[in-house]
């Protein structure tokens, strides 16, 4: 199943700008304003708001003060949740994002009637200066069990294959880049510039430089008979790759992206996406600027099975 019915979203206490994490992601900008969390807060529960308005089931669990995790609003970059009972935690770049990682997360989806077979804990690769960052760093095809990774310090390829071979997915490594100033710089996380939904896949083309990597992507999402939608890089700085694909409890589908990205798109870009799903679109422009990430960052999707 491509798209979940049940996201994990983290409420912020002390949400805020990460110096650790702006060393590779050139997406963050520090706002100097005092009421950085209020705003951040806002947005977030204006967009639980709008997830559950559409029947979308949505848990949410609070940040704790200590330890100050200030990107703690984006729970996909350390945990995964699969249909088969198991759960992954991740290996971080960020040391003050390694603490982010909370057992009694588990236990609350335990207590709301998840099974949890198995935890695979791939954490001890942060001893090794070696890091995958979850739905952040690999973007998969559930239907098709096909995973893609872009290489940067937080997918580390080996990993990503190790990866692949435990969880049962096919890896497509490539490499993407985005102009920072005047160098051409690895993107940090697959999903800013890539989105697969159930009957299409949004991409930036542009930012796979290597022409040969960019024809194997698209000879496999082809394979998979998806439609792609083609962004910019331009769009792609205002988060329009960073997009997921949700479903309600009745079974309709989501595209669920920020106000940002959506501006961004253009009218076609638009109807070839609401041709196949509603979008839901929020404010999040607090989160992005001084996080560096956006709705799909945000969402954790829940396939565990109930018991």
């Amino acid at each position: 199943m491509q798209t979940a019915n049940t996201v994990l979203m983290v409420e912020p206490i002390a949400f805020g700008y990460n110096s650790q994490t702006a060393q590779n992601n050139y997406f963050q900008v520090e706002q100097k304003e005092a009421d950085i969390q209020e705003k951040a807060l806002l947005e977030f529960n204006n967009f639980v708001g709008k997830l559950r308005d559409k029947g979308i089931q949505v848990i949410t669990v609070k940040d704790t003060l200590e330890p100050h995790s200030p990107d703690s609003i984006f729970p996909n970059n350390w945990v995964s949740f699969h249909e088969d009972g198991r759960v992954a935690l991740y290996p971080m770049f960020a040391p003050n994002r390694r603490v982010e990682r909370r057992s009694d997360i588990l236990d609350t989806l335990r207590n709301e009637g998840f099974k949890i077979n198995e935890v695979d804990d791939l954490s001890t690769s942060e001893n090794e200066d070696k890091f995958l960052e979850g739905t952040g760093s690999m973007i998969f095809d559930h239907d098709y069990k096909i995973a893609y990774g872009s290489v940067s310090l937080r997918l580390d390829e080996g990993l990503f294959r190790d990866f692949c071979d435990q969880f049962g997915y096919t890896p497509v490594v490539f490499h993407s880049f985005q102009n920072v100033g005047n160098q051409r710089l690895p993107i940090y996380h697959t999903n800013v510039m890539m989105c697969v939904a159930q009957q299409f896949v949004v991409i930036c083309l542009d930012c796979i430089d290597d022409e040969l990597e960019r024809e194997k992507v698209q000879e496999v999402i082809k394979s998979t008979e998806k439609e792609v939608i083609e962004i910019s890089e331009e769009q792609m700085h205002q988060f329009a790759g960073n997009m997921l694909q949700v479903q309600n409890e009745e079974g309709t589908q989501f595209l669920v992206m920020s106000q940002t990205a959506y501006q961004s798109l253009t009218p076609e870009q638009i109807q070839k996406i609401e041709s196949y799903c509603e979008i839901i679109y929020a404010d999040l422009n607090t989160i992005e600027v001084n996080g560096g990430g956006s709705a799909r960052c945000m969402l954790a999707e829940v396939f565990l099975p109930k018991n």
